[in-house]
């Protein structure tokens, strides 16, 4: 029984060794190994900096070591050497993982607040302090009509 475990073992080990040797399933971390041209590269490097990896969350797609970046990375790649465009490749990470994968979502119903907010708080910020001078200076206009009339 020892024995069979011990060549189930060593006959594993040797089909992975045998794999890894012929490349299947390893996929080239550099991106200059797989691209044809220069154009291809400059795509995918822009792509996978636009893009957020959403378990990371401030980080891009191309700084993030995860195994989810890794993968949204060769999807990536493999879609910019099928012949995607930007649009697309964008248009199927929004699919999957939201608006939240895009560095800039776009304005929509759902991203209204996130665009807007700014500029409503800026917006209450300004009706708050106009109302607040308002009325100091309306006290301070006040106390020096009552003044002059004490003289």
């Amino acid at each position: 029984m020892r024995c069979f475990v011990v060549l189930i073992l060593a006959a594993g080990l040797a089909l992975a060794a045998s794999d890894a040797a012929r490349g299947e399933g390893v996929l080239s971390e550099n991106p200059q190994d797989v691209f044809d041209t220069q154009e291809q590269l400059l795509r995918y490097e822009r792509m996978i900096n636009d893009l957020r990896c959403v378990v990371c969350q401030n980080q891009s797609v191309a700084e993030s070591q995860v195994d989810l970046a890794r993968d949204l990375r060769q999807i990536t790649r493999d879609m910019i050497l099928a012949g995607s465009t930007d649009d697309e490749i964008k248009q199927y990470m929004v699919d999957r993982y939201g608006d939240f994968v895009l560095y800039d979502p776009p304005l929509n119903a759902l991203t209204f607040l996130l665009w807007g907010a700014p500029v409503i708080l800026l917006l209450i910020g300004a009706g708050v302090m106009v109302s607040v001078v308002g009325r100091r200076s309306g006290d301070a206009g006040d106390e020096a009509a009552g003044m002059g009339e004490n003289t």
